[in-house]
């Protein structure tokens, strides 16, 4: 895959390789590296997180990271952040609902502040924006 479509800069890349499991996918990103599954419900045989989990770690993960980075340099005492998540279908289509448990002597204006700056995390402005997915077909040698 090329890292200059359309001569932009890659802020991350993983590979997600599927193999003789049934659903079972290897995501490699780096040196690191998370499982993905369907449940046993759905064929699957629940030997990681479900695709949608994991599209909800990431906005966690930001959303966490990014409150924790804003509050230290603030100096405010937060403790913990907790991001409660739930991708939701519904007749009026798709949502991400998520609940903040913010821990530490923070006032009810530091608080809203940390809500606020949850809103603008790098990756939900991503999910918000709805980001277009470009996909190609690598050449039958890259196989």
């Amino acid at each position: 895959m090329s890292s200059e479509t359309h001569s932009a800069r890659a802020l991350a890349e993983i590979v997600s390789r599927i193999g003789d499991a049934r659903y079972a996918v290897v995501n490699e990103a780096g040196r690191h590296r998370v499982v993905c599954d369907e449940g046993i419900t759905d064929g699957g045989q629940d030997a990681g997180a479900k695709p949608y989990e994991l599209y909800l770690s990431a906005l966690g993960a930001c959303t966490a990271m990014t409150l924790k980075m804003y509050a230290e340099r603030k100096g405010w005492p937060l403790e913990s952040v907790d991001v409660r998540l739930a991708f939701l279908r519904g007749e009026a289509g798709d949502r991400i609902a998520r609940e903040l448990v913010v821990r530490g002597e923070l006032d009810d204006a530091q608080r809203a502040r940390l809500a606020d700056i949850a809103e603008r995390t790098p990756v939900t402005l991503t999910v918000k924006a709805g980001t277009p997915v470009d996909t190609t077909l690598a050449p039958r040698e890259a196989a």
